[in-house]
């Protein structure tokens, strides 16, 4: 049956939050999964029994020998989310809501609407995605969410923001909220609920006039939502999954910079000098990250470089050939370094534009990598255009910052 907006199902509606009691928002609240390693995450949670990380990453409860049995960690992750509610750190919400989930990062701020989406609306492409999955990653959420029972961290939409919920979120935002607290990384969090029936009515006639939403992260969440839906499509609430929806202006993109471990058999110079084919490099970089598109900067032990891509190679209109993320892959990680796959091949790694060049300094000249690429980030506009058009961006293209936290809103499935 084709989708069909709110005459059979809607593609956003309000729900029963599983969330914290107020005086545990920030004990319980934690960084997505899958921006932090094992061991960043066992320092993170590190004397706080609360964190959300040992639902969402729990293996980080488990001795190091049984840290990759998946079964041991699925088992501990759903104890651990149920530890959270018998001792009435989580409660649910007795009647669907919506909620304002807002975000204070320095200077820039964003609000979004949380709720659920509809699997059924994804899979028939209007929720666009822009990146592929990888299938092993998919695994590991869906056996994840079947584990525990729960969405419990939101894939990040977003809409165009046409205007017509301005208003209403900025009357909302005037009340106290639910939650305010400063994440560590020095984020402020504010939640507002959204109970009033017309409130409700108004977010959800807005979101059943949008015509598309894209998926900003979350590519493997929505992924494996879809996969349980498949599994017990007799299950009401596993046609839905935990969403968070932002505007478009509202959202704030940074780099994804990549490392490289060593110049595929090259000396130094004679790297720079294959480089200079299709760049012009000048030496003694000061700015250290681009300031421009078609621009890049490049790091070797102790010094920076200024690379610009020469017009012969920037002239596609193809959106995915023109991104510089696809530059640099086509005409100096492949044919320079010999990075044919850069999703499988573990001679290079990623790095999100929030640790700065200084993370890409300390990384090369500690000797683990040998050299160091940073990157002007992609647009929002041209993500949008790219879902449009149905391609699929590079791996490792966009960083949002800042990151949604997990924990604060869970979808249970029972």
């Amino acid at each position: 049956m084709p989708f069909e907006g709110n005459l059979w199902m809607k593609i956003v509606k309000p729900f029963r939050a599983l969330r914290p009691k107020p005086e545990y928002a920030a004990l319980v609240a934690a960084p997505p999964y899958d921006v932090l390693t094992v061991e960043e995450a066992r320092e993170y949670a590190r004397g706080n029994p609360l964190c959300f990380l040992r639902v969402e990453k729990s293996e980080i409860d488990l001795p190091l020998q049984d840290a990759k049995d998946p079964v041991a960690a699925f088992k501990r992750a759903q104890e651990n989310l149920s530890f959270l509610r018998k001792e009435g750190i989580l409660f649910q919400d007795d009647t669907p809501c919506y909620y304002i989930y807002g975000q204070q990062s320095g200077g820039h701020t964003q609000f979004g609407i949380m709720a659920l989406a509809s699997v059924q609306a994804y899979e028939q492409g209007l929720i666009k995605r822009h990146e592929l999955t990888r299938k092993d990653k998919e695994e590991e959420r869906t056996y994840h969410v079947e584990a525990v029972g729960a969405h419990t961290g939101p894939v990040f939409l977003i809409y165009k923001n046409t205007g017509g919920l301005n208003a209403l979120i900025s009357q909302v935002i005037k009340g106290a909220p639910e939650y305010i607290f400063t994440s560590p990384d020095r984020v402020i969090h504010r939640v507002w609920k959204i109970e009033n029936t017309e409130e409700i009515e108004e977010i959800s006639v807005f979101f059943s006039n949008i015509k598309e939403l894209y998926i900003a992260d979350g590519h493997h969440r929505a992924a494996a939502a879809a996969a349980v839906y498949r599994k017990k499509p007799e299950k009401a609430e596993t046609a839905y999954f935990l969403a968070a929806l932002f505007p478009h202006d509202q959202l704030n993109i940074m780099a994804y910079n990549r490392v490289v471990r060593d110049l595929n058999g090259y000396t130094e110079d004679r790297f720079l000098e294959e480089v200079s084919c299709n760049f012009s490099v000048e030496r003694d970089y000061a700015a250290r990250l681009p300031r421009r598109t078609h621009e890049f900067g490049l790091y070797l032990p102790g010094r920076w470089y200024r690379l610009q891509a020469k017009e012969t190679i920037t002239s596609s209109r193809n959106p995915i050939s023109i991104l510089d993320v696809s530059i640099l892959q086509a005409y100096l990680l492949d044919p320079i370094l010999g990075i044919r796959d850069p999703r499988t091949d573990k001679r290079i790694d990623f790095i999100g534009g929030i640790r700065g060049p200084e993370t890409l300094e300390r990384l090369v000249d500690s000797g683990e990598f040998k050299v160091a690429f940073s990157l002007f980030p992609v647009s929002v506009a041209s993500l949008m255009e790219i879902a449009d058009h149905g391609y699929i961006m590079p791996p490792k293209s966009t960083w949002f910052e800042p990151k949604l936290l997990s924990g604060l809103f869970i979808h249970l499935l029972d």
